[in-house]
């Protein structure tokens, strides 16, 4: 078997080899079997990338969000210099003293 005619001698021999293996090569992927495996393989490879850039993001954002005991002490602030109301300053303690048990009673149980 000859090789590609740029090629000659030893070179011949050895890229006729290269030249054949390619060409199976290419002919493999050229089936529906096979290119199903390679779409199927990039979706996956997509997918684990997709999974990884929004656990970064979520963790990213869960780092930023101020916790309920910092919330509660900002309206304690607000409050304290009348830009709240004392209606509105219960509400908002009784439900980020709620949400802060809840976490408390949450963390108590997993760890």
């Amino acid at each position: 078997m000859e090789g590609p005619p740029w090629l000659s001698g030893r070179e011949a021999r050895w890229g006729a080899r290269v030249y054949v293996d390619m060409s199976a090569f290419r002919d493999f992927f050229e089936g529906p079997v096979a290119q199903l495996v390679v779409w199927l393989a990039l979706l996956a490879i997509l997918v684990a990338v997709a999974v990884y850039i929004l656990g970064k993001i979520r963790a990213a954002s869960a780092q930023q969000e101020p916790n309920e005991s910092e919330m509660l002490s900002k309206f304690r602030e607000l409050h304290a210099k009348g830009e709240l109301s004392d209606a509105e300053y219960r509400t908002i303690k009784t439900k980020l003293a709620t949400r802060l048990q809840e976490k408390i009673k949450g963390n108590g149980e997993t760890g």
